[in-house]
């Protein structure tokens, strides 16, 4: 089957992925527009879990202030070049994560950030919570187990959905940011203004 440049631009466009990207995609999905963007998801994925090892050195700070003026963050995102960092594409989504901060205020940027005594306490609060409803013990720990991940989709940046597509985790839409730049990229650190909060 040939593959049009107009299907190749469409994708390109859609995607943001490079050309022979777009053009392979489209091979592998029979011309399927859908199907492609499947694959080129994947692709990049896959692509972002091989740059997880990668060091992030080079990056750029970036400030968001809410308009009503009343909340302010200050976030550093991280890339492996300069060049990266200059981009606008990396630049947008350091804005996109900073405005992600403020609407949703995480205190931790990744399940692995929160500290061991903040778990146990959330841990034995949702267990008593469980037990409380009555319910066998057996069930309490899986009752646990799916409310912790509700604890970390509000605490954890990248475990929250993300501000301009809830159907993606802020940490696919770093991952899917990897596959079509080419970097590791990674929050470096975060910090949240608010009047009135400490």
């Amino acid at each position: 089957m040939s593959i049009s440049a107009e299907q190749v631009k469409e994708l390109r466009r859609l995607t943001g992925a490079p050309l022979m990207d777009c053009k392979k995609a489209l091979e592998k999905a029979g011309g399927d527009l859908e199907k492609a963007m499947t694959v080129l998801k994947e692709k990049g994925l896959s692509v972002a879990a091989k740059r997880a090892a990668r060091e992030a050195k080079e990056g750029i700070i970036v400030s968001y202030i809410h308009h009503s003026g009343k909340v302010g963050v200050l976030l550093e995102l991280n890339c492996e070049t300069d060049f990266v960092a200059r981009t606008e594409e990396f630049k947008t989504l350091a804005h996109d994560l900073a405005m992600q901060v403020a609407a949703m205020a995480p205190l931790y940027i990744s399940k692995e950030d929160v500290p061991t005594e903040v778990l146990e306490k959330e841990k034995e609060a949702l267990s008593k919570w469980a037990e409380s409803q009555g319910k066998p013990p057996q069930a309490v720990e899986k009752i646990v187990e799916g409310k912790l991940e509700s604890f970390y989709s509000t605490v954890c940046l990248l475990e929250q959905p993300f501000i301009k597509d809830e159907e993606k985790k802020v940490k696919d839409v770093i991952a899917e940011a990897m596959g079509k730049i080419g970097e590791k990229i990674a929050v470096g650190r975060f910090t949240r203004y608010a009047i009135g909060e400490e």
